[in-house]
């Protein structure tokens, strides 16, 4: 049935559409954290369990007239609920546990439209048995999951790039009024020549029929599900706090997920435990063999494919296993049920309970091992030496997976977790040799170090050496005192520059950064100028408090790659220009791996009159990082001194390049 087709397909593309359009809108509140992706996913999951709950239960126990009625009642009210704009109540005051709030937020902004769309596809599924008993049901689980595919595609490349925030939001409300009607439209054909007072198990007929589900169905219903779920969170993370926390490297990993969903369940044959146990090995055995060398690989172009790839054939065995234990069609709601359980679960231990229980990111190289057992398991049908030679892999990816957890604690004094990240301190060098360190690490990118010896601990580090864009302004600001504010705390290296008289500010939204700062560091401490902490997000406090009159802003959040896009916006120029005295700089620390943010800085500027001068420091001190920092004033006087002037280098526009605003960016466009 044609209608059918079009309300799941519909359904589908919207409830994976407006994953990437809320979590984007809501990223800016939140820091800019990875985790703000992994929370959401949590929320959607446990919605679609709910949607999938409410499906079971009205197709087993309600009779189909009274089934509709509930339903299209429930549409009705979604619609009310239109346009799905998040309010700016939602915004954090300070250091708040966000979880709670995101999940609060999301519930009242696009809770009860998203579950009416989660309940679609066993809904519609299960009035497409009871009408076309004879039908192949489950290749409408397969049209919903392709459905699911085209929304994350399109999110990325045909919306992302081209369409404000609020345009999505207001375009894609507008498509859920379409979605409302064909519900409607689906809903009364379930129930035309259907008894009155006939429920949906009375209705079937013998095609649809099938033996009971037993317990061992339950569980294998529950624990495949659960485990590609685990690890498509799992992967996701490496991903954008390794990167960038963008809707692209979020819409990746849940592409392959659904994609393996959409071959299992097409009902052609593309899995076969023989043909994918090999592939299975081969890529969980490399990627726990890449956790144990020293720094993983650290190149993008190598570490998304094998990423992606590993996850790809872990789902395909997930959902493959998963889709050979499917009930008959009468059963249907309970299975789709049971999956989505499963879901959640891997959702909730990966996105709320590993940042409670570990302190670092060990999920991942746990549901390798987990993976591999699972695999054994499976091929005990096959050969008796194949489940041996399935464990005797999972031994080996195992002892990786070991040690890259002995990797990560070597020589580590401190080793914690919250939501913005995994924080590591560590001595590097031995404790008599003048340049050994100490270094703040997140994840696999430095946030700062310090040397250890006394004589040497002062001295300014990584990427703000004494030929570093940022210290030449504080040189040419040489009239003490002064007022810097600096967006990103680190290890808190730039208060070595701290004169009598001075003030520096830091602001930092993570409060374990703080706390180590403060304690395993000493820079804070040891400066000569008053040093100021402010918990929370530097622009939502920034945006609250009265100006700062600083004569320098720093803005240093970029170079951990895991960019928070908020922070380079024209709306995020205004608040700064507010803070900073009429001839002071804000000065933008643009060194990255894989993007060009100097064009972007510059393109906002210009939209402000201000003057935009790059220094790139090559740093030829091999202690140091090179640099790129780009100064932004009103006081061309200052940025012609030849102390900055003689370092300046031209910043190349970008063609066809928009502004950056809150509620646009486009990263494709300055990929290196």
């Amino acid at each position: 049935m044609p209608l059918y087709a079009l309300t799941i397909f519909t359904s589908a593309f919207l409830l994976f559409l407006v994953q990437p359009i809320m979590a984007k809108q809501i990223l800016p509140w939140f820091g800019g954290s990875a985790a703000v992706w992994a929370t959401s996913l949590v929320f959607f999951q446990f919605l679609l369990l709910a949607g999938y709950a409410y499906s079971d239960w009205t197709t087993r126990k309600l009779a189909p007239r009274r089934q509709v009625i509930v339903h299209l009642v429930l549409l009705a009210a979604s619609l009310a609920l239109l346009p799905i704009i998040p309010d700016a109540g939602w915004k954090p005051a300070g250091n708040e546990e966000p979880v709670w709030r995101i999940l609060g937020l999301l519930t009242i902004t696009i809770g009860l439209p998203y579950f009416l769309l989660s309940t679609t596809g066993p809904l519609v599924q299960a009035w497409f048995a009871r009408t076309f008993p004879a039908g192949t049901v489950y290749r409408l689980f397969a049209l919903s999951n392709f459905g699911s595919l085209l929304g994350l595609i399109a999110y990325p490349f045909a919306v992302e790039p081209w369409i404000t925030t609020l345009q999505q939001s207001r375009g894609w409300s507008a498509a859920y009024v379409l979605f409302a009607g064909l519900g409607i439209g689906s809903a009364l054909y379930s129930v035309r020549g259907q008894p009155r007072a006939a429920g949906a198990a009375e209705a079937a007929t013998v095609p649809n029929d099938g033996p009971a589900p037993g317990p061992a169905d339950y569980a294998v219903w529950l624990l495949l599900p659960a485990m590609g779920s685990f690890m498509l969170l799992a992967v996701t993370n490496l991903m954008t706090n390794d990167v960038a926390s963008v809707p692209f490297l979020w819409i990746l990993p849940l592409t392959l997920y659904l994609l393996s969903f959409i071959l299992c369940f097409e009902g052609r044959g593309w899995y076969n435990r023989l043909v994918f146990l090999g592939p299975l090995v081969v890529v969980v055995g490399a990627i726990a063999w890449v956790l144990h060398t020293e720094n993983g690989l650290l190149d993008i172009k190598q570490a998304i494919p094998l990423y992606a790839a590993g996850l790809f054939v872990m789902c395909m065995f997930f959902h493959g296993e998963l889709a050979g234990r499917k009930p008959a069609p009468r059963h249907l709601t309970r299975f789709y049920l049971m999956v989505s359980l499963g879901g959640a679960l891997g959702g909730l231990a990966v996105g709320l309970l590993a940042p409670k229980i570990f302190n670092t990111y060990y999920e991942f190289g746990v549901g390798l091992v987990v993976t591999l057992l699972i695999a054994a398991f499976a091929a005990r049908a096959i050969h008796a030496a194949v489940p041996l030679l399935v464990l005797a892999a999972a031994g080996y990816t195992g002892y990786h997976v070991y040690y890259y957890v002995t990797l990560l604690s070597k020589d580590t004094r401190v080793m914690t977790r919250n939501f913005y990240g995994a924080l590591r301190v560590k001595d590097i060098g031995a404790q008599n040799d003048p340049n050994a360190v100490r270094r703040l690490m997140n994840g696999v990118i430095m946030h700062g170090e310090q040397y250890l010896s006394p004589e040497r601990r002062n001295e300014p580090t990584t990427y703000y050496g004494e030929t570093a864009g940022v210290a030449r302004v504080i040189k040419a600001l040489h009239s003490p005192p002064i007022r810097v504010g600096v967006v990103g705390l680190g290890a808190g290296t730039l208060a070595a520059y701290g004169r009598p008289g001075d003030v520096y500010r830091f602001y930092e939204i993570n409060p374990q950064v703080v706390e180590v700062a403060r304690r395993e560091f000493t820079f804070l401490r040891d400066s000569a100028a008053k040093i100021e902490t402010v918990p929370g997000d530097a622009r939502l406090f920034m945006e609250r408090e009265p100006p700062q009159n600083y004569d320098l802003l720093v803005v240093d959040a970029f170079s951990s790659d895991a960019i928070p896009v908020h922070l380079i916006t024209r709306e995020a120029m205004a608040v700064y220009l507010r803070h900073v005295k009429p001839g002071g700089v804000v000065a933008f620390n643009v060194t990255n791996r894989f993007l060009r943010l100097a064009p972007v800085v510059k393109k906002i500027a210009d939209e402000y009159g201000l003057r935009a001068a790059l220094i790139t420091d090559e740093a030829e001190n091999n202690d140091l990082a090179k640099t790129d920092w780009v100064l932004v004033s009103r006081n061309t006087a200052l940025l012609e001194r030849p102390e900055i002037a003689e370092f300046t280098t031209e910043i190349e526009d970008i063609p066809g390049m928009r502004v950056w605003t809150d509620d646009f960016n486009n990263l494709f466009q300055i990929l290196k």
